[in-house]
């Protein structure tokens, strides 16, 4: 019997366990848009706790939550501020603009993590000839950048210059807990410079669906609206909120095996000709890797690796990435890891070949 494929695109493909399974079919339900459902209000109580919040809302995706994040900072004409591979800016559409009016100045960063000095004159001048910059935004851990952690240190520089500068700050904190876990520093440590902050359930903490935006209570009011305007309200939505509040409870600490789990595929990467990575040392649970073209393109290296039973995203021309989650065990990661060390122009070539 052939083992299944080893599936490391993305920390989105993970199916819920059978202990989760069983929270959500005991979960008690109410009408989530109306405000009765228990199980979302809990999750939102201690989502909003973990992040050292007044209030949290609970939205289908981190999409959803992003979008209405800038909803609740901006209104059409505004600006905001944020590296130029922040999700927000690359993978969602478009949303800035088609849902707020919204434009974004953005910067290269180092890998997509900002400094106080890089951005330090993108406020614009109080003239009616700009555009109003209103908003700041950073991603943590970030994603194009390779998982990178962006140091608390440079939060902290970059929330003083925002907070004199009167502009709002929001965290992209899809991946946040990776960063909890990789630093030891606690969520809410992260969260206190921001005024805004979105969390995601079905990455690498393992739930089938669900994110959270966080703030005061003013602020999730409004949010709350947006997400019954961009229809994300919700009914019985307790049934997947008892998945989230699962994985809070007992999927954070174990996101070290997936950093350490990484550790073996970016040594497999970078110890085979032809393969780099991208960012440098690899800080959680993601792998991002150049492809030289003596070896062949980002396609045909992942058509290969297919062929030997395991899966990565293609994500440019000649880049490819990795993820470890929870569904990937060590020995999945050590079998992957060999299927990597074997590649070489000649057997890309022959699989080319052969379809």
């Amino acid at each position: 019997m052939s083992r299944p494929p080893i599936d490391l695109r993305s920390d989105t493909v993970t199916r819920p366990t059978a202990a989760m399974l069983k929270a959500m079919t005991e979960a008690e339900l109410g009408d989530d848009v109306f405000g009765d459902d228990p199980t979302v209000k809990a999750l939102e109580v201690k989502t909003a706790e973990l992040l050292g919040k007044e209030a949290a809302v609970y939205m289908p995706s981190g999409t959803m939550a992003n979008q209405i994040a800038v909803g609740v900072h901006t209104r059409p004409g505004d600006e905001l501020v944020c590296a130029g591979t922040s999700h927000v800016y690359l993978w969602e559409a478009g949303g800035i603009a088609r849902h707020s009016g919204v434009t974004a100045r953005t910067f290269e960063g180092d890998f997509g993590i900002l400094s106080p000095i890089e951005i330090d004159d993108a406020v614009r001048p109080d003239d009616p000839h700009y555009v109003r910059t209103r908003l700041v935004w950073l991603e943590n851990t970030h994603n194009r950048g390779g998982g990178r952690i962006h140091p608390i240190e440079s939060i902290a520089g970059i929330a003083r210059w925002a907070h004199d500068h009167r502009l709002a700050m929001h965290l992209d904190g899809a991946r946040l807990m990776n960063a909890v876990v990789a630093t030891g520093i606690p969520a809410k440590e992260w969260a206190r410079y921001f005024d805004t902050v979105s969390i995601c359930y079905s990455k690498g903490l393992g739930a089938p669906v669900g994110s959270a935006l966080t703030g005061t209570v003013e602020a999730m009011r409004e949010a709350r609206k947006l997400r019954k305007l961009m229809g994300g309200g919700m009914r019985q939505a307790g049934v997947i909120a008892a998945a989230a509040t699962y994985a809070l409870e007992n999927n954070v600490e174990r996101l070290a095996e997936d950093h350490a789990n990484a550790q073996i595929l970016a040594s497999a990467f970078s110890e085979t000709d032809g393969l780099r990575l991208e960012s440098g040392p690899v800080e959680t649970n993601l792998v991002w890797v150049d492809v030289d073209s003596s070896l062949g393109t980002a396609a045909e290296v992942a058509a290969y690796l297919k062929s030997h039973g395991v899966l990565v995203s293609v994500l440019g021309a000649q880049v490819i990435r990795a993820c470890t989650h929870l569904d990937v065990s060590r020995e999945d990661v050590e079998f992957a890891a060999g299927v990597i060390r074997q590649l070489e122009p000649a057997m890309i070539t022959a699989l080319t070949l052969v379809y």
